[in-house]
C-alpha cells in the first residue's frame, strides 16, 4: 500500500507517539509506502529507505489513484517558505504553508494571467488553493533548467542560512547536518543519501589531510571520529558531521543554525571544533557531470 504526504512537512519518528524521536522528514507530494497501522499512526518507508512512524499527513491510495496522480502536472516551490491561499491574494486566508521542494498538482489548462498571476492546484487530500507563481516552477521546466555548477550549489546553500537547527530535519523549518546538504543536492536533482556516514559514501574523494588547496565549491566536509571518542569498542572512524564548502577556506553547515565557518585559525569564523575532527572531502559534480551519485530522473521527481 502506498499514500503521497499532503502537508508541507511530514515527521517521521522512531514509535508511534509525539514523544518519541524524530528521525527525518518527506514533503509534500512525497510518495512513500505504508507499512502497517497502530490508531492514528502510520508506519511508512521514505524514498531515501527511511522507515518510521507519522501521524496524519498521509493520503492513502490505491494503485488506480496513484496512477492517476503520478500522471498529472505538477510544479515545485522553489521559494525557502510560503503560503498557498483561498483565494489569488496574498490577503486571503491560508491554505497551508510551504516549503522549498514541495510538490502540487496544478491545472495547466488555466491561464494564470487570468488569476491575478496565480497557479489553481490542488493537495492530495483533496483541498484546493491558489499559489503565487514567483514561490513556483513547472516541475518539467525546472527539470530542465538545472545547472550542474558550483555557484549553483553554493547560492543554493546560502539560501539557507539562519534556518535552526533541528534533529532530523529535512525542510526549511529545520534542518540537521545532513538535511541541509541532503536538501541542497535535491534542488539539483541530485540524490543524496540521508545521513552524513552515507553521504560519505557517495562522490569522490579529494582531500584526507587537511590540505583544503585542492576543494572546490559544493564540495563536501566530513567530519567525526576515528572511534575512540564515540566507539570504544572497535575503535571504527564515525562520520558525524557534514558541511558544504563555498570558498576561501569557509564553509556552510547546520549547526544551532545553518551558518557560514572557517578552518582558517586567523578567521574570526574559524570553527576549532569541527577542524579538529576533520575527515575528508567529497566531491559529486565535476565539470557538469556526476561522479559516484544518482541523478534523480524527472519520472522520479514526478512520482513525489
Amino acid at each position: 500500500m502506498q499514500g503521497i504526504i499532503y502537508n508541507s512537512v511530514g515527521n517521521i519518528r522512531i514509535a508511534p507517539k509525539f514523544k518519541s524521536e524524530m528521525v527525518t522528514q518527506v514533503l509534500l507530494g512525497s510518495i512513500v509506502k505504508i507499512l502497517g497501522e497502530k490508531k492514528e499512526w502510520k508506519q511508512i518507508e521514505s524514498s531515501d529507505g527511511y522507515t518510521g512512524w507519522i501521524s496524519g499527513s498521509v493520503k492513502v491510495l490505491n494503485d488506480i489513484e496513484l496512477q492517476s496522480y503520478i500522471s498529472m502536472p505538477k510544479l515545485i516551490v522553489t521559494s525557502i517558505y510560503t503560503h498557498s491561499y483561498e483565494e489569488p491574494n496574498e490577503n486571503s486566508l491560508p491554505v497551508s504553508d510551504l516549503v522549498i521542494g514541495n510538490i502540487l498538482v496544478y491545472d495547466e489548462a488555466l491561464d494564470i494571467s487570468s488569476s491575478n498571476g496565480y497557479y489553481v492546484v490542488q493537495y492530495p487530500d483533496g483541498r484546493s488553493a491558489f499559489v503565487n507563481n514567483v514561490d513556483v516552477r513547472v516541475l518539467k521546466d525546472w527539470y530542465k533548467e538545472i545547472t550542474l555548477t558550483s555557484d549553483s550549489i553554493v547560492n543554493c546553500a546560502l539560501r539557507f542560512k539562519g534556518i535552526p537547527y533541528l534533529w532530523g530535519g529535512t525542510s526549511s523549518k529545520g534542518l540537521d547536518c545532513s538535511g541541509l546538504t541532503k536538501t541542497v543536492y535535491n534542488m539539483h536533482g541530485i540524490s543524496l543519501l540521508r545521513d552524513a556516514s552515507q553521504q560519505v559514501t557517495q562522490g569522490f574523494l579529494i582531500d584526507t589531510k587537511g590540505e583544503f588547496s585542492e576543494l572546490v565549491p559544493g564540495d563536501l566536509l566530513f567530519f567525526g571520529s576515528k572511534g575512540l571518542a564515540y566507539n570504544k569498542k572497535n575503535g571504527e572512524e564515525r562520520v558525524v558531521h557534514v558541511g558544504i564548502y563555498i570558498g576561501n577556506n569557509h564553509y556552510i553547515h547546520a549547526s544551532d543554525y545553518v551558518r557560514i565557518n572557517s578552518l582558517n585559525p586567523d578567521d574570526e569564523l574559524y570553527d576549532e571544533f569541527n577542524r579538529k575532527r576533520y575527515l575528508r572531502t567529497k566531491r559529486y559534480i565535476e565539470k557538469g557531470k556526476l561522479v559516484n551519485v544518482e541523478c534523480i530522473s524527472l519520472e522520479s521527481i514526478m512520482k513525489k
